[in-house]
């Protein structure tokens, strides 16, 4: 089991070294202001002005210049070359919630691997911010208050079957898979609650329903165990 570097009961925002949405690390830090920098993201951070607690990563995408401004404690380097830097930093932190910036919308690979990680790591609550839309791993119990008209789209990580209220079209008993059957572009009318057999089912909400999102984890989120 991998030592949790930081380990908080408060949110807190990811920085990736992609580029980050118009406005997302801004909407991310009003809400989690303690921020931890994914590999590169050390340089995004810096350039925005923010000094990241933590830099997680193997290093690879950060220059010397950047390394020699941050304190050396707070930089965490791990060599292994099976995972990737947000998969590094998801399995290192244990906090409430996560909101990640820069991880979306630069590179489908980069983006595809993320969600990827998200699907592996369901005690790690995440959302990832991109320029139009959220995405996190649901919960096999959710309710959120959405407005009505909102889009939610859901795509499987694996197979997965469901029961909804509050979507126009009603998702009870089909088998979705990331191979077969998905959920784009259902909408909102009325309070939402969503039951999955497992927590394979992503969630892609539009940006706006970040607060809500966010709000719903929180209420959720268990003490912290001891370390």
């Amino acid at each position: 089991m991998k030592r949790h570097i930081i380990h908080d009961s408060g949110p807190i925002t990811l920085i990736g070294g992609g580029a980050a949405a118009d406005g997302a690390l801004a909407a991310a830090l009003a809400i989690a202001p303690n921020l931890v920098a994914a590999d590169g993201g050390a340089q995004v951070a810096l350039a925005a002005g923010h000094m990241p607690l933590a830099v997680i990563g193997d290093f690879d995408s950060i220059s010397s210049e950047t390394k020699a401004a941050i304190p050396a404690e707070r930089l965490h380097q791990f060599a292994e070359q099976d995972t990737t830097d947000f998969e590094k930093c998801i399995s290192r932190i244990s906090v409430p919630l996560i909101l990640g910036v820069g991880f979306n919308g630069a590179r489908l690979d980069h983006e595809l691997s993320a969600l990827s990680v998200m699907a592996r790591y369901p005690d790690q609550p995440c959302i990832l911010i991109g320029g139009h839309d959220i995405t996190f791993l649901a919960p096999t119990e959710t309710e959120l208050n959405l407005k009505p008209g909102s889009r939610v789209s859901l795509f499987p990580m694996g197979p997965v079957r469901g029961s909804s209220e509050g979507l126009r079209w009603a998702i009870d008993d089909i088998p979705f898979a990331p191979d077969g059957l998905v959920g784009t572009s259902n909408i909102v009318i009325g309070p939402v609650r969503l039951s999955f057999s497992a927590a394979k089912m992503l969630l892609i909400l539009p940006r706006d329903a970040l607060a809500e999102c966010v709000k719903v984890f929180l209420s959720r989120a268990a003490p912290l165990p001891a370390l």
